[in-house]
Parts: C-alpha cells; structure tokens; sequence
C-alpha cells in the first residue's frame, strides 16, 4: 500500500466604561452594515457565506453509521469524518447528489482509519439497501421518504511500525525525532508529516529547492505492521538573491526590498522569510503580503524572490468615547496617513476631551493634544526615527497641570530581541500640587534598552521581557539636575497541552536621583501608583507619599510586583486570579513603610486582536476613604 502525500485606572472605585470606538478608512456602505461583525460575532444581519443556498432537486436522507469499536476516539474520528452524519440535517441535490455523497463518504472514511493506523479495515456504504459498488451512473432512490443509508465499519486491528527507512539526503537522521518509532502505533498522519518534517529540515539548512522524493508505506497484515521508506534531496546551500517587488503603487519599491532584509545575501532561511514578511506587514501599509521563491537558483547560485504586496488605504480617521462613574466621559478623536513621503512614514494627529458631565467649568476639562511622526528604516533597516509635540492640561488629584512637551528619538535594532534607542526632549510644566504653583522648563535625553524574548507579543505564553531606562534631566527656571532610572522583567511560564495554563509574573522599579528637594521635581516626573496598570484595587495615582494634610506629594522611588495565573478554561476563554503589591517613597531608596497590595479576578476571551481584558479588584489595606475596589477593561494582557 503507498500512501498518498497529503485599562486605563480611574481615580475612586467604580466601573470604567467603552462606550463606543470605530476607525475608519473611507465610508461604509449599507451592505457593509448589514454584515456588522465584531470580534466575529453578527449584531444584525448575515454574512453573505452564511446565507443558506437553495438546493435544486432536494433529497433527503437518514443515516446510520455502525463504527464497529468501543474505542471513543476512533469512533469520534469516524463520526468526524463522515459528511453524511455531519449533513445529516440537511438535503443533497439529487439522486446522484447523494450516491456521490456516498462514495466520497467511503474514502474519507478510510482515511480515518488509516489515520489511527488501521489499515486492514474496510467500509461498507449501502444506499436503499444497496451497495454504492453497485449503484447506476445515475441512481433512482424510492421517492416520498428519505432514503436510508448505513454505513457498516470494521476497523481491523492497529498496525504498528515495522522497518523505518530514510534514504537520500534523508539518510542519517534520526526516525525517532520523527516520530518514526518500531513498535509505536502507525498513523498515517506521523507518515505524512514525517516527509513534510525533513524537506523543513532540509530547508533550515539554507537548502531552498529541498523536496520530497519518495514517501511509501507497506503494511504487513500478517504482522499488523507497516515500513516506511522516506526519501528527500537537498540540494545546494544557497543564499537570497535578487529580491523583486510587485504590486507597489505608492510604497517606494527599493524601500519595500530593503526594509525586508532579504536583499543582503545571507544564507536562505524560511524563518527568515517568515519574519520579513511579519517585519512587512507591521508597517500597516499593505492589506497583503506574499513572498515567492523561484524554482531553480541564478547562474550565481543565489536564490531570486518576488515579493508580492497589495496596499491598503493609507489614510485613516477614528472616533471613540468612555465613561467613568467618577470621571465622568472622555472622547477622543484621531487623523493618520501610513504612507505620507512613499516610505511607510507615518502621520496621526489626535487629540481627547476629558471629564464632560463631571464639571460644568470648560476650564476644569481635561484635554490632550498631540502630533506624532515616524519614519522607519531612516538610515538602514535597523533604525526608525519619531518625532512628536504633544499638550495637555491635566487635573488628577495629585496636581493640575499645564504640559507641552516636544521629544525626537531613534530607535535601532541590535538583534530581534534587543532595541536601544536615544532622544532629546523638552517639557514645559506649569503644576500646581501640595508644594503650590511652580513652572518648569526641562531638556531631558532619555535613554532606553529593551530585550523581548517573548512567544507573542499580544498574548506571551513563554519568554520574558526586560527594560531598562534612564533619563537625565535639567530644570532650567529652578536650576536642578535629576534623573530617573526604571526597570522592569516581566516573565510567563506555560503549563499543559498548547500552554492552556501560565503563571506570568512583574517586577519593577523605580529611582529619582535629584541635586534638591521632592518640589524640585515636576509632579508629572514624579511616581505615583494604582490602577490597572500597577496595582488593581486601587485608583489611579493613588499609591503615594503623603502630607499631614493627606495631599498627595509623589515619590522619589517605587518597587512595583505583580503576579496572575491564566487559567484556560475553553479556547477562547480564561480565568485569571492574581496579586499586585508596590510600594512609592519619598525617599532616594524604598523604605517598604507603606506597602499598598490589591488582589482579585479577571476573565480573558481571546480575539484575532489580542484577549479582552476586564478585572475586578479590591484593596487588602486601603487608604482611609480611599477606593474601596476597581473594574478595569481593556485590550491585551495586563502585562
């Protein structure tokens, strides 16, 4: 036999609220409406792919399919399989719909069989109590009933591995790191993804026009066993050759092959195309992206790509508003072009309103304004350049603020895991806290190193990730130097089948080095924690050192920890208790006098964006009148 190759905190307890978000990049239609989805589900109306067809000459039938095994998962196979027992429901075109269901049926229940390594079974289809071997080319099936149909099976016993052989440039690997065992049960599926696994093998090497050349199975019934033979060639190590673009309009094609990386000789690698393509599309100018391999190498025995692109609309606008139980509503509004000089620059203006319904004073508002720049790939494809002037007028319950700050930065890529960027930034502040009334004036450059070793960047399940940054600053109208030093690791541990269960856990922390005292720092460079992002449980800013009058003042320090379990209970769905703690203190080093810990539970739904986040929390040592718990929400983990 062969076989065939086949959260954003609030300030005081209470719910936070999403109202409403949409972003846009031209009109919608109203057939666009009509199949509104979110998230994949329909809040009215149908996908046109879930419409139900109309069936010309419908028959129906009932079907009974005798699996002749108590074994659960073969019988769970065999039903799987089976297009009648699924559609059984509902009716096939024709008379010769059916026979032709039929036949199909017997096939794909074979290869269920051989899939579990049964391969002396057999099957038997009867249709109106006959044979499908014997039906006409075009069967007439009694008319006013639906037509029975029995399907019989007989397994036969499980074959296991007999002789494995693996030849070619296939020779000399291990089979067991194929699943390729003597003795072991014989899937068909282990065969089939064993050939798929060594020309993968292969092509890891730098070997690009690896392939599969024989892959046979001979089963013994006399010994319930089956030999396999495998063999692959390799071909020549080889590295990228020339990189040609299609599809480009706007997007500077030369740009397009440099920022992928493939253009610069290295030995071929999959993988590498992989992330070229993922580096590609993090762009958010093109809808699609395909990278395409010649069949055979250059006369320089380099490998020549096509790298196929579609582009998406490059302008976009959004909308969206929250609310607050004790903030009140928030809207928020943006402009962006992806694409503003043909090199994937992007432009967003944006720009919210917040605290409407809590005050009447227009003064008394909390507003943000900012225009952000980026270039990627501005001196190699390592390095992005940002610029932004943002402006703000703030008025959380530790200060209210008057900020406009310009900053420009380049970032560059040491390795996949490791970025370093530097930058210079301006801050005009003018605060006004428990210290009274003061402007500020300060440079600043700040400096940041980060390595992501994480599995996924929306959803991690293994890996860590680690910052470091330090900021040194001067304020020109109080002449004082100070600079501020973070740290964070975070890190996620996976247990069970796909990693169902993981134990993520934070560590963070923070140090205000300064020439005078704690109002010589800007109050929006000093620390304050709580909130979703720090400590669930308790509002925003409210962790802090405080005065007699029990004004909030900022720390010159803060250890912040967090710990949660991600405990799947379906595909989609987790359940996630967890522990926050930190502590901020007026002094250069933490003194842990006041540790501020807040506990409770969370429920994740996985989304194609990342999971949907909402945890409820209280805390175990609250403040005197402070909050008493927090509801947060939000998209992607917490940490």
């Amino acid at each position: 036999m062969r076989l065939p190759t086949v959260s954003p905190a609030y300030r005081r307890a209470g719910l936070a609220l999403g109202v409403a978000a949409l972003a846009l990049c031209g009109p919608a239609s109203v057939q666009d409406a009509e199949a509104f989805k979110l998230f994949g589900i329909n809040f009215f109306g149908k996908d046109k792919d879930e419409e139900t067809a109309e069936v010309i000459d419908p028959v129906t039938y009932t079907v009974t399919l005798n699996e002749g095994t108590d074994d659960d998962e073969l019988k769970s196979a065999l039903s799987g399989s089976s297009r009648l027992v699924q559609d059984k429901d509902k009716p096939v075109s024709g008379n010769l719909g059916l026979a032709i269901k039929a036949r199909d049926d017997r096939d794909r229940l074979l290869a269920a069989l051989y899939e579990k390594a049964r391969y002396g079974g057999t099957v038997q289809v009867m249709v109106a109590g006959k044979p499908i071997e014997s039906l006409p080319p075009d069967p007439v099936f009694p008319a006013g009933a639906p037509v029975p149909v029995t399907i019989t099976v007989d397994p036969g016993p499980v074959f296991t591995f007999g002789t494995i052989l693996l030849e070619s440039d296939a020779g000399g690997r291990d089979p067991k790191a194929y699943d390729l065992q003597p003795g072991s049960r014989a899937d068909s599926t282990l065969i089939i993804k064993a050939g798929e696994k060594i020309v993968e093998d292969l092509k890891k090497e730098g070997r690009p026009l690896a392939t599969l050349k024989g892959r046979t199975a001979v089963a013994d019934h006399k010994t319930n066993t089956v030999d396999v033979t495998i063999g692959a060639e390799g071909g020549p190590v080889a590295p990228f050759g020339a990189v040609a673009i299609k599809g480009a309009r706007t997007v500077n094609p030369d740009f397009v092959a440099n920022y992928s990386r493939l253009n610069t000789g290295r030995q071929y690698s999959p993988e590498e195309m992989r992330k070229a393509s993922e580096r590609l599309r993090q762009l958010g100018v093109f809808s699609s992206i395909t990278i395409r391999e010649a069949e055979q190498l250059a006369p320089d025995g380099s490998l020549p790509l096509t790298i196929e692109v579609s582009e998406g609309k490059h302008r976009y606008f959004g909308a969206g508003a929250k609310f607050s139980s004790t903030d009140g509503f928030g809207i928020q509004g943006y402009w962006g072009h992806r694409n503003l000089f043909g090199e994937a620059e992007s432009l967003r203006i944006e720009g919210s309103i917040d605290r409407l319904g809590e005050t009447k004073e227009i003064t008394d508002l909390d507003y943000t304004a900012g225009i952000l720049f980026t270039k990627p790939g501005v001196f190699d494809p390592y390095s992005t350049l940002t610029a932004s002037v943002k402006a703000s007028l703030m008025d959380p319950d530790a200060y209210k603020a008057q900020v406009v700050t310009g900053a420009v930065g380049l970032a560059y890529e040491l390795s996949e895991a490791d970025t370093v960027s530097i930058g210079a930034e301006l801050a005009w502040n003018n605060i006004e806290d428990a210290f009274g009334e003061r402007r500020y004036l300060t440079p600043s450059i700040p400096l940041d190193y980060v390595r992501d070793a994480r599995d996924d960047k929306l959803n991690p399940t293994e890996g860590y990730r680690a910052t470091l940054s330090v900021k040194p600053s001067y304020d020109v109208y109080g002449e004082t130097f100070f600079s501020t030093f973070e740290g964070s690791a975070t890190g996620y541990l996976g247990f069970g089948a796909d990693n169902k269960y993981v134990l993520a856990g934070r560590l963070g922390a923070g140090v205000i080095a300064a020439d005078g005292g704690l109002d010589d720092i800007p109050a929006t460079r000093r620390f304050f924690l709580g909130g979703g992002g720090t400590v669930r449980g308790f509002s925003y800013q409210e962790i802090s050192p405080r005065n007699a009058d029990d004004d909030l003042l900022g720390g010159r320090s803060y250890v912040n920890a967090n710990v949660e379990a991600r405990i799947g209970v379906t595909k989609t769905i987790s359940v996630v208790p967890f522990i926050d703690a930190a502590t901020v203190s007026a002094k250069t080093v933490p003194d842990f006098s006041d540790v501020k810990i807040g506990a409770g539970i969370g429920v994740r739904y996985l989304t194609a964006v990342g999971p949907i986040r909402v945890d409820f929390a209280v805390p175990l040592n609250p403040y005197d009148g402070g909050t008493r718990y927090g509801i947060y929400a939000g998209i992607g983990q917490t940490f």
